[in-house]
């Protein structure tokens, strides 16, 4: 068996969509004395990060662990003394796994030795590793390699370096023959430097299996150690860490771009370090490796092509450079000039690298993973993940700090020293002249519109029609983009069909579907954080990446690129020396694929003679003359010059009538254009003008436009967590769904698409078609009405119609199942809308239905969907919860927390308590008595309808009860962050899902996903992460406000997700841990039927029972005028709400029945036996007979997988390990039974998490919200705390901790004290000292917290009512907080303030413009402290910090206040600050608390809010 037994590709499963995560250490030696103690640290530091790695269906083996050292030279020579090893450094060790089965493993090492002789070094000997096989799982013991070393002498002629590229010329060629031979070795390490010993093993198994690393004489000044988080289960020995060169915590979300613009790149390749043996190395780039691995091989080049390690990470991980105003000149032309070599490598990212003498580590833009470090005075490094993994006196740290967001952290062996982040940076920015070579040589062009319309058509309409441009695009979508430079707003999801199923001609740009990201990767806010955000893009042949000049900075810059007719003309008629261009028309008039082809070779003409420029046009389309689809044209292109190696000679330009969307601006870019000119766009834009629909002049409507799909694009490529459009720009971040594997592979090389579709013929029959109607009416000057987002009696079918609508609600309403039955007939056999339309049911053995599951276990079964109170009445969100309640059911809070009168049952005896509690980004009410009155907790990764993105609640929706179960003010805008600022990643996500099953020990911990390509490997890793529910959305649901671009094109059916979970889970053999949900339109029974036989085994409804209470489709949710009172809060429109939990009943009841009469009709009797049955679906006759969904290829939804279909065992939660239960629980039982204070200490560890939670939630359980008294449970701790320390914390409790702590320090606070105090012995560095790790106090509701020292970044991010002193926080401090107030003793981070709506901050600051210059400005105001009170309330602050902490910074404050106080800025919102003043004044005039807060709210809402939000938000419901 192979030591990679990755599974082909199979039903909806691709091997290519795995992820993974982990855990990384680094001990070392800062003057490079090596020990063996240094080795046996780093295994134990690998130990105590077992927690971070993952373990799939077979307990023992790992997802895999590694270790990184140094030669051990004398070990070698010890064991190897038959091979006259020459002095250290003149020999290389190779470590490399065969499979264990090879019997060519002879052959391949006399074929290594070969290419060892001819590249003029020689062959020392072979050895083979001495392994300990018992002492690993049997998944590992199955795929074990058999592992061999090969040694190889220098020649005497060549230097360290030159030594080092021999090497990897050996090895890459060697590679390169095995691959041709179809043979499998492993290179893990070749290198005279550093050896790495690696495996498919857990952090303990590593040395017991590795006999090596337990020798006395296996030394090594440094250990670089990871624990591997995968999100398969599969057996891949060499897919762990460390690689070659460095090992990766993170994603590399542009990875696709990245490869292909390195593969162009290779054949303008020109090296003077490697001469002639270049094309021996190439390619550069292993795309089959993992991300991590691909940028090895990028790093690994680089520096042995003669970049420093340190120069080499920084132009593949560059610091923000475009926005950010904190940068010297010099490092911001280091930046500048790189960037027109290479585009970042981005995501979420901590890399540690190293050539054997210097260790770097740099962190990604955004902070978004951790990574915290040690200094001792006896001269040791320790960088890891987290605090705590190597035990060290207090008295022998010299210093504790963290890596912040773009730097670096270097430690230089040979000069015994770390090297600053300034310092090692300034050397490589003075190192050129790089300022003065972008002075001279950048071109830049400014963002020009023209006055009026340039080149008016006279067929204007025509050109629109052919273009397919609808009276909706226009009114509803161009007008309000350019209006209000956003994205406009739909709502109610989308229930119209994907572009395959349409009897209509689609454009080709509905096909694709962006890809967001989840679990694996966060989001990123590109509002609230534009510093890390850039749109600039660069025009011309890209120079010379090897060697730095400055001709290579010959580029044209422009700031964004959508380019507006005057720049496009500029550039067309050749105005910047140097610069040619060429035009191309891109029409066809029969044959497409012919027409593509002399494309491209008109392209390569005009590369070899010297164009640098190319415009794609369909400028010149007449009544023969179609054009080609500009994302066709454009693709296949781009693809064509990357296989030829010229694509970086060349700018691509689309010059289109059909780009209009941000969806088609996005895609054109991520398919590789550079720049592109909607002039039809443009031209509309002018009419509407001239016809007075818009009254803008054509100059500032054509600048608004580019600046709002500019805007657009931004959030777009967020949604993936990516941050700069030269990053984003050909890294195909879509899938496609209805195109064929023929189409892809050719034109759109990489993309996902799994159910194939139809070929090149079927695209050109659509534009042509399009085309014909156009010209064959072209006296109509009126455009087709248009019907996506509203139903239109001639337009494209919405599966919600006035005959749906009308039936569903009277059946439901009168209790008529006969009524019902016409409705679900409507509903399943009007259209092919839906991909399960496409299924009909195999004939089978029928059962009589007397014999079937009743009804009321059905269904138990189902669930409404997450649907918010705040954007749900409250008369509609209780109905649901009281309807569900009632059959069993469970009905889910959403978002917006839930009062917690809610509780307890009505006299009638009906529960309007919501079963499913949801835990969002916002963390609104989410607070330890929230979390315990739930049966479910659910974690929202996604929404349907714009998975990637958070949202906001405007002030106008936030009426004072919506407020109050917030934890926020009345009239203030909410603001929901895209990402959980708590998951970056997979071992966060299994964190939080440990968080909260400590939170709620008797609840089903619930993870919500969004259909997209590759979910099946994610829920491998949420099963893995111990998930018991895994619930599946499909883009057509959602129930709220949401961008048009997301509800259209974001996503995929859950039809498609849910089959690829299935299967995936299965293939894991991890499908029988999880229960399987899903959701998204469904409508009837049939519809559960097909969701159970493609492996789901509960059922959410959430559009349909909101039909069912009234909602009759105004899709206006996100205004507040809802006619019929279910998506508003205006008292008025309440009063509206007709809606009856009966008629919710009836609808359930209803499905259930009609899922009986089809199980009986298949013969089955029970739902569990019908879990995964796929055998009994056919494809339908209407299905073969459509135009276009006659090509799909639907076998893979309906692939078979053995094994358990259904959830069989329930998921370990180690929770009896627990420190809570194991000790301190069974201490404070009585305590907290009655009522009695206690007070603990106990010693903690960072394998410790989430220390306290379970004694919080035995609390919460017996007094509710309000706990115990004050220090009635105190507990103290000493040492490093792991993750989640105090989270959910409630009243009555008190914890004190002695030391230091990783992440979310008092996540979600609930009315509790936490105390981290630096240790007596550490108290001289007290200050400086970083002890609470990132994202501390997240979601923190009430309770008071104070930490002696620095924290992380994002501290008290969405706090909503906890008061914190700490004495220094990093970046993205206070984002979105609403509420409490925060002390901070010290300095600030970047982006302070971004999106805070409520809450007061102090700080202390010796220099006032400085600190302003750190915060995000756009929401928030500065003053001074004025008030006496508020004096004495902050000083009473700080009093109790130095109580609590003994704190010298808190002490000196106090002792010097009057001079003190003067030095504090309060910073607080505006919006909030306003509010604030209303309330009083009413009160002040005798009204009382609640009658003021309403009549504030409505005064305010007559005047209008401050705007919550930068650059035009988005005003997305949560």
């Amino acid at each position: 068996m192979g030591y990679n037994k990755m599974p082909k590709a199979q039903g909806l499963y691709r091997p290519e969509f795995e992820h993974d995560a982990c855990g990384i250490g680094l001990y070392a030696h800062m003057n490079g004395v090596p020990t063996h103690d240094i080795v046996k640290k780093g295994l134990h530091m690998l130990c105590q990060l077992d927690h971070r790695g993952g373990h799939g269906s077979d307990p023992e083996t790992g997802d895999g662990a590694g270790l990184m050292v140094q030669i051990p030279d004398h070990f070698f020579r010890k064991v190897c003394p038959e091979m006259n090893l020459p002095e250290k450094g003149r020999y290389g060790v190779g470590m490399i796994f065969f499979s264990n089965d090879d019997n060519g493993r002879e052959e391949i090492e006399a074929q290594i030795n070969t290419f060892i002789n001819q590249e003029g070094q020689s062959v020392l000997g072979w050895r083979t590793v001495p392994t300990n096989i018992r002492k690993i799982g049997n998944k590992a013991k199955e795929s074990c390699p058999l592992i061999r070393q090969v040694f190889i002498g220098a020649n005497s002629s060549i230097k360290d370096i030159e030594f080092e590229r021999k090497l990897y010329i050996i090895r890459k060629q060697s590679e390169k023959v095995a691959m041709n031979r179809e043979e499998r070795f492993y290179f893990t390490s070749l290198s005279s430097q550093t050896i790495v010993y690696k495996g498919l093993l857990t952090p303990q198994q590593l040395d017991a299996f590795y006999i090596d690393l337990q020798d006395v004489d296996f030394v090594s000044a440094f250990s670089m150690v990871h624990s591997r988080f995968s999100t398969n289960t599969f057996p891949s020995w060499e897919r762990a860490h460390p690689n070659r060169y460095l090992m990766h915590n993170g994603e590399i979300n542009t990875l696709r771009g990245n490869v292909n613009w390195m593969r162009a790149r290779e054949e303008q390749f020109v090296s003077d370090a490697f001469g002639d043996d270049l094309k021996k190395v190439l390619p550069i780039l292993d795309a089959d490796g993992s991300d991590s691995s691909i940028l090895d091989n990028a790093l690994e080049f680089l520096v042995l092509a003669g970049r420093k390690p340190a120069h080499a990470a920084m132009m593949l991980i560059p610091e923000p450079w475009v926005n950010n105003p904190h940068m010297s000149k010099e490092k911001k032309a280091f930046y500048e000039y790189h960037s027109s070599l290479m585009e970042p490598w981005d995501g979420p990212t901590t890399i540690s690298f190293t050539n054997g003498k210097q260790i770097g580590a740099i962190l990604d833009r955004n902070g978004l993973r951790p990574a915290r470090y040690y200094v001792t005075k006896d001269d040791y490094l320790i960088f890891s993940s987290e605090v705590g993994v190597i035990d060290v006196e207090e008295d022998n740290v010299l210093y504790k700090d963290r890596l912040s967001p773009g730097k670096m952290l270097l430690l230089d062996l040979d000069e015994g020293r770390i090297i600053s982040d300034d310092e090692i940076k300034t050397e490589m920015s003075e190192a050129e002249p790089y300022r003065k070579w972008l002075d001279e040589q950048l071109v830049k062009l400014t963002n020009k519109v023209e006055t009026l319309d340039e080149m008016p058509f006279e067929n204007l309409v025509t050109r629109q029609k052919a273009f397919g441009y609808t009276y909706e695009d226009i009114q509803k979508y161009l007008i309000p983009l350019v209006t209000e430079e956003k994205d406009p707003i739909g709502a109610m999801g989308n229930d119209v069909p994907l572009a395959v199923l349409s009897d209509h001609p689609q454009s080709l740009f509905s096909y694709f579907k962006q890809l967001f990201a989840q679990v694996t990767n966060p989001p990123i806010d590109a509002y609230r954080e534009q510093l890390v955000t850039s749109t600039t893009s660069l025009l011309g042949p890209e120079g010379d990446i090897l060697h730095p000049s400055e001709l290579n900075c010959r580029r044209l810059q422009v700031d964004t690129p959508i380019l507006s007719n005057r720049q496009l003309r500029l550039l067309k008629a050749d105005s910047y020396q140097g610069f040619t261009s060429k035009t191309i028309d891109t029409l066809f008039y029969e044959d497409l694929e012919s027409t593509l082809e002399q494309i491209c070779k008109d392209v390569d003409k005009a590369i070899e003679e010297g164009i640098s420029i190319l415009v794609l046009t369909d400028r010149n389309m007449n009544e023969r003359a179609v054009a080609i689809p500009s994302l066709l044209a454009v693709s296949a292109l781009h693809q064509h010059l990357v296989t030829r190696g010229t694509r970086t000679k060349v700018s691509v330009i689309a010059e289109t009538g059909e780009a209009r969307e941000v969806h088609h601006f996005a895609a054109l870019i991520g398919y590789g254009a550079n720049a592109i000119n909607p002039y039809l766009a443009y031209a509309t834009l002018s009419q509407t003008i001239n016809e007075n629909n818009l009254s803008l002049s054509y100059q500032d409507a054509a600048s608004s436009y580019i600046r709002g799909i500019t805007e657009g694009v931004v959030k777009v490529m967020s949604k993936m967590g990516i941050s700069t459009i030269q990053s984003y720009r050909g890294a195909q971040i879509f899938e496609a769904v209805g195109i064929s594997k023929k189409v892809i592979d050719r034109y759109f090389t990489g993309t996902a698409s799994q159910l194939g579709g139809i070929e090149l013929d079927t695209i050109a029959d659509e534009a042509i078609n399009r085309h014909k109607n156009a010209y064959a009416n072209n006296i109509d000057s009126t455009l087709d009405s248009g019907s996506d987002f509203q139903w239109r009696k001639t337009g494209e079918h919405h599966a919600f119609n006035p005959k749906t609508i009308h039936t569903l609600q009277w059946a439901c309403r009168r209790g008529d199942y006969n009524l019902f039955k016409q409705y679900s007939t409507a509903a399943n056999e009007e259209r092919i809308n839906f991909l399960r339309n496409l299924f009909t049911f195999k004939k089978t053995n029928p059962v009589p239905i007397e014999e079937v599951e009743s009804a009321d276990t059905i269904v138990k079964r189902f669930k409404t969907g997450a649907m918010s109170f705040g954007s749900l009445s409250q008369e509609a969100h209780e109905s649901l919860a009281i309807a569900m309640n009632r059959i069993g059911g469970k009905s889910n809070s959403g978002e917006g927390g839930e009062d917690p009168k809610r509780f307890t049952v009505d006299e009638n005896g009906d529960s309007p308590r919501s079963a499913i509690k949801q835990i969002a980004s916002g963390r609104f009410g989410v607070k330890s008595h929230y979390l315990v009155n739930a049966d479910e907790l659910q974690i929202k990764m996604a929404q349907g309808a714009k998975p990637g993105e958070g949202g906001q609640l405007p002030g106008k929706k936030v009426y004072p009860w919506v407020a109050n179960v917030r934890g926020s003010t009345p009239g203030v805008g909410l603001i929901s962050p895209p990402p959980h600022h708590d998951i970056y990643s997979i071992e966060d996500m299994a964190q939080l899902i440990h968080d909260l099953k400590n939170a709620n020990r008797d609840a089903r911990i619930s993870v919500k996903l969004v259909a997209k390509a590759g979910i099946g490997t994610i829920a491998s890793g949420v099963a893995k992460g111990k998930a018991d529910v895994i619930s599946v959305s499909g883009y057509d649901g959602g129930t709220g406000a949401s961008p048009k671009t997301s509800i259209k094109h974001t996503g995929l059916p859950w039809e498609l997700g849910l089959a690829e979970t299935h299967q995936s889970l299965m293939l894991n053999g991890l499908r029988d841990r999880v229960v399987l949900e899903t959701d998204g339109k469904l409508m009837t029974g049939k519809d559960v039927v097909l969701a159970a036989l493609l492996g789901a085994e509960e059922y959410g409804f959430a559009t349909a029972p909101l039909v069912v209470l009234g909602c009759v489709m105004m899709r206006v949710c996100h205004v507040d005028t809802c006619p019929v009172g279910i998506a508003t809060q205006n008292p008025e429109l309440r009063k509206k709400f007709m809606g009856d939990p009966d008629h919710v009943v009836n609808f359930m009841y209803y499905i259930a029945q009609e899922v009986r009469e089809i199980m009986a009709e298949l013969g089955f009797t029970t739902m569990e036996e019908m879990i995964g049955r796929t055998d009994v679906l056919a494809v339908s006759d209407r299905a073969k007979a459509h135009w276009k969904a006659k090509h799909l290829d639907l076998s893979t939804l309906l692939y078979q997988v053995d094994g358990p279909r259904t959830c069989q065992t329930n998921q370990n939660h180690h929770l009896d390990e627990s420190l809570d239960l194991c000790e301190i629980l069974p201490a404070v039982m009585p305590a907290i039974e009655r009522k009695e204070q206690v007070d603990l200490s106990y010693s903690i560890r960072n394998t410790n998490r989430v220390v306290g939670t379970i004694v919080g939630s035995e609390i919460s359980k017996r007094y509710g919200e309000e706990g115990l008294p004050e220090d009635t449970i105190t507990l103290r701790f000493t040492g490093s705390a792991g993750q989640s320390f105090g989270a959910y914390t409630p009243s009555g409790m008190s914890l004190f901790l002695t030391g230091d702590a990783n992440d979310y320090v008092g996540k979600g606070l609930s009315g509790g004290k936490v105390v981290v105090s630096s240790p007596t012995k550490a108290k001289p560095y007290e200050s400086s000292n970083v002890i609470a790790g990132n994202v501390s106090f997240y979601g923190a509701t009430s309770g008071e917290a104070y930490i002696n020292g620095y924290a992380g970044e994002r501290f008290a991010v969405r706090n909503s009512g906890a008061n914190v002193v700490v004495e220094g926080i990093g970046d993205h401090g206070c984002e979105y907080m609403t509420g409490g107030r925060v002390v901070i003793l010290g300095e600030v981070g970047k982006n302070f303030a971004a999106g805070m709506s409520g809450g007061i901050a102090y700080v202390l600051t010796e220099d006032l413009s400085a600190f302003k210059q750190l915060c995000n400005k756009e929401m928030v105001e500065f003053e001074p402290i004025t008030d006496r009170n508020e004096a004495e309330q902050v000083k009473q602050m700080v009093q109790d910090h130095y109580h609590y902490t003994e704190s010298q910074k808190g002490a000196y404050v106090l002792n010097n206040w009057d001079e003190m106080m003067k030095k504090f800025v309060k910073v607080t919102p505006k919006d909030y600050k306003l509010m604030l003043e209303k309330i009083q004044s009413y009160k002040n005039d005798g009204l009382t608390d609640e009658e003021a807060a309403m009549s504030a709210f409505q005064s305010k809402d007559q005047k209008g809010t401050i705007d919550t939000q930068p650059e035009k938000p988005q005003v997305v419901t949560l």
